[in-house]
């Protein structure tokens, strides 16, 4: 069984194909699905959760909110722990107990040479004094008996350690994996930046305390098939691993015509003659936004725009980027809301190296715009090629123009 224990509500979410065999729909009813098998996958009784991001916010706080809503939905007794986005915000429900961590000043001082010389090392010791002190945070909490301790990947292994020795007694420890196994993310880094050399990866550096993590967990929660096959070539039992599928934002809904995006000349009955790709996210090495914007230089279409929605936080890609747009003025970058960019997008890429699901993609997938993503994403679970969009090996970039022409020759899907 794919998916361990959790197989049985979540079976249906690896059949992609709607009863035409064309095209997956990722309407109330699969969300009802996501939803059941969401409350499959996670306990009862007395939870801790603890999440290095701000509630509801970016990948790794929708990913939270997912699981706390889940547990409320359950009629878990939940209790978490994440950091302050510094404004108001989603947050659970009145029940459940959150505590904010605000970094403090001292910190935010030392991390600042970090911050211009070195991204990953600023993230690591960010990362890790969040994990100290939400273990201090919870451990102050211990007198109320947790039965299950859920952290994420990364910054986990200070909780774990203070909550006892693997099993023995105390709470079942269970550890989001919010990407693929520590392993395949330095792999597939590698290939990111011996293609693209100017920023430097996070992975190394967090290696240790991740594979730490791994011997901690009783559970391991993975959200795609591509989390869970690069835990199962290391070696893992399949019994230790547990499906908890990710929905996009219920804003994001087809309210348009199928054939909206499946072809060029659908498009250009209802824009002003621009064939729009949108690309949604950090704009970094690792999510292959260079390898995007090499891949638009091989087309020579004049009417053909890349929009990219996020900004960059390097020197190096900023860099990158500037050189980009002054030698092609086809591609932009913008900031706000994405919802409105689907609304006018031909296609969606998303060119990641790796990614453990895709929250910005699934949610260009359920406004009804053509993806194309690559293998080593959760979109694997998603896509049907040439259905609602296209797979490609990741790093390739010949593959990915190839795949973005056919796009706006209307042929990437069946129609």
């Amino acid at each position: 069984m794919p998916f361990g224990r959790a197989h049985a509500a979540a079976a249906t979410l690896a059949e992609p194909m709607d009863r035409a065999g064309t095209r997956m729909e990722l309407d109330a009813e699969w969300r009802t699905r996501a939803a059941a098998a969401q409350e499959e996958a996670i306990p009862s009784g007395r939870v801790a959760v603890s999440a290095p991001a701000p509630f509801g916010v970016g990948g790794l706080g929708r990913h939270l909110a997912e699981i706390v809503r889940a547990l409320e939905r359950r009629g878990a007794h939940v209790s978490y722990v994440c950091e302050s986005s510094g404004a108001p915000g989603a947050t659970a429900d009145g029940e459940t107990d959150a505590r904010e961590l605000t970094r403090s000043r001292t910190l935010a001082a030392a991390l600042a040479p970090l911050t211009r010389l070195s991204p990953p090392a600023r993230m690591w010791a960010a990362i890790t004094e969040f994990d100290r002190r939400a273990a201090r945070v919870l451990r102050e909490d211990a007198r109320a008996g947790f039965e299950h301790l859920i952290a994420f990947n990364g910054a986990a292994l200070d909780l774990f350690r203070g909550a006892g020795a693997p099993g023995g007694d105390g709470p079942s420890l269970r550890l989001v994996s919010a990407t693929a196994h520590i392993r395949t993310v330095i792999s597939m880094h590698k290939l990111a930046y011996r293609q693209y050399p100017l920023e430097r990866s996070w992975a190394p550096l967090l290696s240790a305390r991740t594979l730490g993590e791994y011997a901690r967990a009783h559970v391991i929660y993975v959200s795609s098939e591509r989390v869970r096959e690069s835990f199962l070539a290391e070696g893992f039992a399949e019994e230790r691993l547990v499906h908890f599928p990710l929905t996009p934002d219920p804003r994001y809904a087809r309210a348009r015509d199928p054939r909206h995006a499946a072809g060029h000349a659908a498009h250009h009955t209802r824009t002003a003659d621009v064939f729009e790709i949108v690309y949604v996210g950090g704009l970094s090495v690792v999510k292959g936004v260079p390898l995007l914007i090499d891949a638009v230089a091989q087309l020579p279409h004049e009417d053909l725009r890349l929009v990219l929605v996020g900004g960059w936080g390097t020197r190096g890609m900023r860099r990158f980027i500037e050189r980009a747009r002054a030698r092609d003025g086809r591609v932009t970058v913008a900031l706000g809301d994405p919802h409105l960019r689907l609304q006018t997008a031909s296609l969606y890429v998303h060119p990641s190296y790796d990614d453990g699901f895709g929250y910005a993609p699934a949610e260009a997938l359920a406004a009804g715009v053509p993806v194309i993503a690559t293998e080593s994403t959760g979109m694997k679970d998603l896509i049907v090629p040439h259905g609602n969009g296209a797979l490609i090996a990741g790093g390739d970039v010949r593959a990915l123009a190839e795949a973005i022409d056919a796009a706006y020759r209307g042929e990437l899907l069946r129609g």
